[in-house]
């Protein structure tokens, strides 16, 4: 959508700005000498290398990055808002009729008098090829010469003919100097929906009918389409491995257990999740939801069910072009059509058949290492140990995606403010392939927030805290946690404690036997995660050796030309960039001293959490520890790998009483009146993913029918035995 961005500056000159080397926008300068860029239509997300020129043009001696969203993360603040939107998307169906009104924050908008303007959105072109293209078009004009007010109130005439074509679009409001429909203007504009205020008298007179027509037409499309679905993957079982896989899967902003969402697509839903990457060959999207048990919710069973998407709703990269556009492609292909079938007409079964539930049938966890405290290491395998080195190392690298995650540790303070013989980890560093490079560490006045650099340039959150990167998807929460989305699915989570942080790695299956570092070899081996760089495997037992194991720690210290870090302070460069990459001379404490009544009582079992606080003297520390190391139970124990059986229908002529498919779950049928059940009544979940029992079939009931045979040659018969002595009695007479 076009924006505006206000930059400081003293100018009073031709301003134009240049978006990815090609796009042209006019910029302008306002009173206070600030200059304001114009964001074109990008139809993509991400960060946008842009240049200003101050010359009108000429040379572009300023350059910068604009952040580009998708429409549903623009503040509401700053876009016009649809006065009960949802009257809107229904206007003209039975019973919605009378005044809609938009409403706006008029100091966006320096103008004294505004045009109002429909725009509608499209998607042309033969699809899956070059032919297949994305634009928004301006269609009419509501209101011209408007006062700047904030809210415009009208009621909607049906639109004329050639504009009926266009059902999804936006409102735009521009200052009345501008001719009608001149692109790149600094503008507000309302969210994209369905443009049902808009459509024609067909639509009004019978809304269903027209929808019922057009959700046939978009399923005989539909279907000659590649099918999507064979490349998606399945959804997790649980809402839990859901939550927690956040690599591959991240949650849906319309279906959101923590912000209590409504779930209106899904009522029968607690929360979504959607695939954080679309589908290689057709950029489509997965999306799964759970009920309140933590079970899913599948469309075979409920319309509540979660619905892939032909379009995936945050995009793909490239960009620009069906069906990877933000927001938009999604809107065409998945959100549209279920205003056809399912919320204009009551054809919603249609589109649940093109748009079935992913089960979990083949879903597999990923596989969780983490490091945290004084640092203590939880393998990829499942092996603990402790080396508290000092300086930069390899946590975890790949050759299958050229994962790249380095770790940097410095000392804790104690109680009294000395150095304590310990470290924790202060910056984590992530990149693979050719992506950006991104870098977590402790910073901020207490230095016991989060610091994230972009390719070695500290970023702001202060407006989104969702960046589409190079690579990879950013996401931030409060000022203590990132979650690092890769394009692999590996997914890298940091969070700030007290004087460290904590790192927990998610890897899929295919990097099995693909991994080295700190963090051991994934193979499901235990015994040979302790391998150096030259391949040679150290036997597990040197976890009783402290001396041994810091001497394999060393081992994994990252060289300077491998480094990912930043180096942007003296600090920095003196005690990590010109020594070498480990202190060897810093010799920490290897053993505990005796358990003290407060440790004891702080940290129970934990042996990490006691072996902190002795070390460091801080049960602050311990404590930031044991949290830590429960996050870490929390989060291996909801990927835990779950069997799931499948889903199962209801016999024909019969119904079911179960919708979990799920180790140890039982499902139980019943036939309808007239009919028997042969096979089994119950069938259960087990252990091997297979049904117990017999598959179910309601077949007719012999017995009933030959009851009502008899009945009936019963009747029959008395009726003719009454005939036979009504017409003997009538001849005595």
């Amino acid at each position: 959508m076009p924006g505006e961005s206000p930059w400081l500056g003293l100018y009073s000159f031709s301003l134009s700005d240049r978006f990815r080397e090609a796009i042209h926008t006019q910029g302008y300068v306002d009173d206070e000498g600030r200059i304001h860029c114009v964001s074109p239509l990008l139809y993509e997300s991400g960060r946008i290398p842009f240049s200003v020129s101050l010359d009108g043009g000429e040379t572009f001696p300023s350059s910068g990055t604009w952040l580009a969203v998708h429409p549903n993360k623009v503040s509401g603040l700053d876009k016009s808002e649809l006065i009960n939107e949802t009257m809107w998307q229904y206007y003209g169906t039975p019973g919605v009729t009378g005044n809609l009104t938009l409403s706006w924050n008029s100091s966006l908008l320096p103008e004294p008098r505004v045009n109002i303007e429909l725009w509608g959105y499209q998607e042309t072109g033969k699809p899956y090829s070059d032919e297949w293209e994305a634009e928004w078009s301006y269609l009419y004009t509501l209101a011209r010469n408007f006062p700047n007010g904030n809210n415009f109130t009208f009621t909607p005439m049906p639109a004329t003919p050639q504009y009926q074509a266009w059902e999804v679009g936006a409102l735009r409001i521009s200052g009345s100097s501008h001719t009608d429909g001149k692109r790149d203007v600094p503008a507000i504009w309302s969210n994209e929906h369905a443009l049902a205020w808009h459509l024609g008298e067909d639509f009004r007179r019978d809304s269903a009918a027209w929808a019922t027509a057009k959700c046939m037409n978009w399923v005989a499309l539909d279907k000659k389409l590649p099918n999507f679905l064979t490349e998606l993957m399945d959804c997790p079982c649980t809402l839990a491995q859901a939550r927690a896989d956040t690599g591959r899967f991240f949650t849906d902003y319309g279906c959101d257990i923590e912000q209590k969402s409504v779930c209106t697509y899904h009522p029968g839903a607690v929360h979504c999740v959607r695939s954080v990457q679309g589908s290689p060959r057709y950029a489509s999207g997965q999306q799964c939801c759970y009920s309140a048990s933590g079970t899913q919710v599948l469309t075979w069973d409920t319309s509540s069910g979660s619905t892939p998407d032909r379009g995936h709703d945050w995009g793909t990269y490239p960009y620009r072009r069906p069906p990877r556009v933000p927001g938009l492609s999604h809107w065409m292909y998945d959100v549209i059509t279920f205003y056809y079938c399912c919320l204009w007409s009551q054809n919603c079964k249609l589109y649940l058949d093109m748009r079935p539930s992913s089960d979990c049938h083949t879903y597999s966890p990923p596989h969780l290492a983490s490091a945290f405290g004084d640092p203590h290491f939880l393998t990829f395998d499942g092996v603990h140990f402790t080396f508290n080195g000092l300086g930069e190392y390899v946590l975890v690298q790949s050759d299958l995606t050229k994962l790249m995650v380095q770790g940097r540790t410095q000392p804790p303070l104690t109680s009294s403010g000395a150095q304590a013989n310990a470290t924790g980890l202060s910056a984590v560093v992530v990149k693979e392939n050719a992506s950006d490079v991104v870098e977590a560490r402790l910073g901020g006045p207490t230095g016991r927030t989060l610091q994230v650099l972009l390719n070695q340039e500290i970023l702001n959150f202060s407006e989104q805290r969702w960046v589409d990167l190079k690579g990879m998807f950013l996401a931030v929460s409060g000022d203590r946690n990132v979650s690092v989305m890769l394009s692999s699915g590996a997914g890298v989570e940091v969070q700030a404690h007290e004087h460290f942080l904590s790192v927990n790695i998610l890897l899929p299956e295919e990097f099995l036997n693909h991994t080295q570092g700190l963090l051991g070899t994934l193979n499901n081996i235990p015994s040979d995660d302790f391998t150096l760089r030259n391949e040679t495997v150290l036997p597990p037992e040197i976890t009783s050796e402290p001396h041994k194991l810091f001497e394999f720690g060393a081992d994994w210290a990252i060289r300077n030309d491998s480094s990912l870090f930043t180096y942007d302070s003296p600090t920095l460069v003196d005690n990590y960039l010109r020594p070498p990459k480990h202190d060897s001379a810093f010799l920490p404490v290897f053993t505990q001293g005796p358990l003290t009544p407060q440790v004891a009582s702080l940290c129970g079992g934990d042996l990490f959490c006691q072996f902190d606080a002795l070390v460091t003297g801080s049960l602050d520390i311990g404590n930031a520890t044991r949290v830590a190391h429960l996050q870490h139970q929390h989060l291996q124990q909801s990927l835990q790998p779950v069997v799931s059986c499948g889903w199962l229908s209801a016999p024909e002529y019969g119904k079911k009483n179960g919708t979990s498919y799920l180790e140890g779950s039982t499902v139980k049928f019943s036939c309808e009146p007239g009919y028997k059940l042969r096979g089994s009544q119950e069938q259960t979940c087990q252990p091997n993913g297979q049904w117990s029992g017999v598959w179910p079939q309601c077949k007719p009931d012999h017995t009933v029918l030959l009851g009502v045979i008899f009945g009936v040659l019963l009747v029959v018969a008395l009726a003719v035995l009454g005939y036979v002595m009504l017409k003997k009695r009538r001849r005595r007479m």
